[in-house]
């Protein structure tokens, strides 16, 4: 049993992009990180926050402030941010982590006082081992989004 994550991300903004890598696999049990990549002056210069989002559902916060959980978010999830990038590492994969991850942060170049939530394009994922079903979109339309799938 494996689980494979896959990524798209294309920038809402086009001076500001945040860069999710294509894919990242793990057996239950192992851990894996999910990155997030920007610019001096988004993730650089603010925090990134995490989301886990089920299909149809709204995302929940997983982290925030880079390295802060929310009351209730196991500490199997973790994150970190080291110059331009922030990570989040997901520990003990279980099969209830199959969900889509979406890393934010802000762009303080587009605006000091009003700057806008820094998000990736919406993905459409389809799982092979779901006989052809294809999953559904997130809701929100401009997130960067990883989706957990089984193999």
């Amino acid at each position: 049993l494996l689980l494979t994550l896959i990524a798209h991300c294309t920038g809402s903004w086009a001076q500001s992009v945040l860069t999710q890598p294509p894919s990242v696999s793990g057996a239950p049990g192992q851990s894996v990180t999910i990155s997030c990549t920007g610019s001096s002056s988004n993730i650089g210069s603010n925090s990134v926050s995490w989301f886990q989002q089920f299909p149809g559902k709204a995302p929940k916060l997983l982290i925030y402030y880079n390295n802060k959980r929310p009351s209730g978010v196991p500490d199997r999830f973790s994150g970190s941010k080291s110059g331009n990038s922030g990570t989040l590492t997901i520990s003990g994969l279980r099969a209830e982590d199959e969900a889509e991850y979406h890393c934010q942060s802000v762009d303080t170049s587009l605006g000091a006082h009003s700057a806008p939530g820094l998000w990736g394009s919406e993905t459409q994922t389809c799982c092979p081992s779901c006989n052809g079903a294809f999953l559904s979109k997130p809701h929100s339309s401009d997130i960067s989004s990883f989706f957990f799938y089984l193999v």
